[in-house]
């Protein structure tokens, strides 16, 4: 994994400087006109948003029962990626919603339990960094918290009425939308992986040197 990380942030980088063109040249949504073209990042940041939140719960877990350090690392690593990835998503809908649907918020059960995803992440990342012993277990218990909320959001649009459209809209889209969308997924998805290898890495170092710290304190 490691040995990707640096080819995935290059290819990433040159992929989303040429994704504008690919969106330029996508035509408009007869309804939307131009602002339906912020979908093509809203879309993977939203996705990835949603995965952050599956890795941190996978990862709660195995720190829970295991006490596995690596696996606690990349809890750390996805939650901060799921406050990054959820920021966006919560940013670039409400742009959109503003003028495709004349409001900036709605409190549909997408949007509401995708803002307590997102504020579960934050409690994560404050508890994490100002805590003090015992943060850690807690900590994942949020996760999985988190993680249990993801199939809601994502099944919530074809179980209620929302303004969201459902789920099987996007594998059906004609291809000059699917082409873009696609391409700009698959470059968000690859700076996902690199960022959350590189700060997983990052942190079971740091925790490494935390112990060395203690060791030392009670020698």
């Amino acid at each position: 994994m490691r040995k990707l990380t640096t080819p995935f942030i290059g290819l990433s980088a040159g992929m989303l400087f040429v994704a504008p063109w690919l969106i330029n040249m996508a035509p408009f949504e007869s309804t939307m006109g131009l602002v339906q073209k912020i979908f093509y990042f809203h879309f993977p940041a939203a996705i990835l948003f949603l995965v952050s939140a599956i890795v941190c719960g996978i990862a709660s877990i195995r720190f829970l029962f295991f006490k596995k350090a690596s696996a606690d690392a990349w809890a750390i690593a996805s939650a901060e990626l799921g406050l990054l990835f959820g920021a966006l998503t919560l940013v670039t809908g409400p742009l959109w919603a503003r003028k495709a649907w004349g409001v900036w918020w709605v409190w549909d059960p997408r949007l509401t339990m995708s803002l307590v995803l997102f504020l579960i992440f934050a409690a994560y990342t404050i508890l994490r960094k100002f805590g003090g012993p015992g943060s850690d277990k807690l900590a994942a218990g949020m996760a999985l918290f988190g993680m249990l909320n993801v199939p809601f959001i994502y099944v919530s649009v074809n179980i209620w009425r929302t303004l969201h459209p459902m789920t099987s809209v996007v594998p059906t889209l004609p291809t000059e939308f699917g082409i873009p969308l696609w391409f700009c997924f698959a470059a968000f998805t690859m700076l996902f992986i690199a960022l959350l290898n590189l700060r997983a890495t990052l942190a079971l170092q740091q925790a490494r040197i935390e112990a060395l710290y203690l060791d030392e304190d009670e020698a």
